[in-house]
């Protein structure tokens, strides 16, 4: 059957449609879930204890925290205006603050320009790009049968050596227009190629070993579209792959809470960075800006960093009716959630590890940026208002100031809260998401 991305028309081809497909393939089988690591926050909501302090200790350090941002694809829909660059990658009142950007590596070498303008703002910003190729040039591929796809499209064995090439010509094409790729991916979703390329897992391991050594920057794989754990787990079990990986790259596209930690990860990918690179959250079929709804991708937000670790989270278009810029270049309420982590937790801050459900329908996490900031996100997804209080140690922060968006309010900057003895009391709003930052 032929799925789609999105269901919007407009903006020409797009890729399939996790959401249909996801439901159509009901019981995809997954990795087992493994249980959180000893010291892991990361609980299910049912095992919650009751409200207690939360307890904020700038020493118990987790991961970094590389960024947040999204997807600019200039070939399936038309590119952000430079108004809309700005917003996005700017962090000033009414911007997302991203930090992030993902662009395409096209097949086609005449479309390369077409992703220079919104990349160049974007580090203009201060943002990291990285990019993700769906396709080789269509002389390095060929078809195969896979099951009932007699036209499956694979990387010609013979063509990896010029594949890593074409990747490092793109990386140098991007730095000749003033845009330095933080990294490049070897495939968009291997494992769910049916109108891209496929790749097996003994593949991609070849890849790594024999080419991605040549490559000019750091190298993303394997960009599961569902952080299937079969894929990644050789590359881990092999060192002369992993010896050549510097991101271990996943979507979140389905998968479920408790596979999200990766104990495997933990134990091999010393020096290796976990980012999840594409995902949009609940689904593409609804508004935005639909509530509380759009509270959703906060608790999704929380889950990626806490309970999984990654370090960055991206989502897939940056402008869309279900994406955090709207298609008139306002923030909507699925970005707002984001923005309560993007435009706060910067580039080079570390979580802390620290209570992830204090109280039911409440998920909090810390993050530090040194001195004496931290900044606390606290998404209440609950019908009622709730109060929280968090303590912190080892900081010498004096006060407080939160920002809220709730049904009513959006990034709301709120009122002054006391803080005393290092310890202050914060007011959740029903259905809401308030980041507080302290100094």
């Amino acid at each position: 059957m032929t799925l789609r991305r999105d269901e919007s028309t407009a903006g020409g081809p797009e890729s399939p449609s996790r959401r249909s497909v996801l439901a159509a393939m009901g019981a995809l089988p997954l990795l087992a879930a493994a249980p959180p690591a000893a010291g892991a926050s990361g609980t299910p909501a049912a095992a919650a204890a009751p409200a207690a302090d939360v307890i904020v200790d700038p020493s118990a350090a987790r991961q970094t925290i590389r960024g947040f941002g999204g997807m600019n694809h200039t070939v399936w829909i038309s590119d952000l205006t430079p108004a809309q660059r700005d917003t996005a990658f700017g962090n000033g009142e009414g911007q997302l603050g991203f930090s992030v950007l993902r662009i395409p590596v096209h097949e086609n070498r005449a479309d390369w320009s077409r992703e220079v303008a919104t990349a160049k703002r974007a580090a203009d910003h201060g943002a990291t790009v990285i990019a993700s190729p769906w396709n080789p040039p269509a002389h390095m591929t060929e078809t195969f049968v896979r099951g009932n796809q007699t036209n499956a499209r694979r990387l010609r064995h013979d063509m990896y050596g010029a594949y890593a090439q074409h990747l490092n010509d793109f990386s140098g094409f991007m730095a000749d227009n003033g845009v330095n790729l933080y990294a490049i991916s070897v495939q968009n979703e291997p494992d769910y190629a049916q109108d891209w390329t496929w790749w097996t897992p003994n593949e991609m391991i070849r890849f790594l070993r024999e080419n991605a050594g040549s490559i000019g920057t750091k190298v993303i794989a394997p960009e599961s579209f569902q952080y299937v754990k079969s894929f990644s787990d050789p590359i881990l079990n092999d060192p002369q792959a992993l010896a050549n990986l510097d991101i271990l790259g996943a979507h979140l596209y389905g998968t479920p809470p408790q596979n999200f930690p990766y104990p495997l990860f933990r134990e091999r990918g010393a020096g290796k960075e976990l980012w999840m690179t594409e995902v949009y959250h609940p689904n593409s079929s609804d508004s935005a800006d639909l509530w509380p709804q759009a509270l959703d991708v906060g608790e999704h937000i929380h889950r990626a960093l806490v309970d999984a670790e990654f370090q960055a989270y991206v989502w897939w278009y940056i402008r869309r009716g279900y994406g955090p810029m709207r298609e008139d270049g306002r923030i909507s309420k699925r970005g707002a959630c984001m923005a309560h982590f993007s435009k706060f937790v910067r580039p080079g801050y570390v979580r802390i590890d620290t209570a992830a459900i204090p109280q039911p329908n409440v998920y909090t996490s810390a993050y530090t940026g040194g001195d004496s900031k931290v900044i606390i996100v606290a998404v209440n997804k609950g019908a009622s208002q709730v109060s929280q209080t968090f303590t912190l140690s080892n900081t010498t922060a004096s006060s407080v100031s939160s920002w809220l968006t709730d049904a009513g309010r959006t990034l709301a900057p709120q009122g002054g809260i006391t803080m005393s003895n290092r310890s202050f009391t914060g007011t959740l709003p029903a259905r809401s998401v308030t980041t507080f930052v302290t100094g």
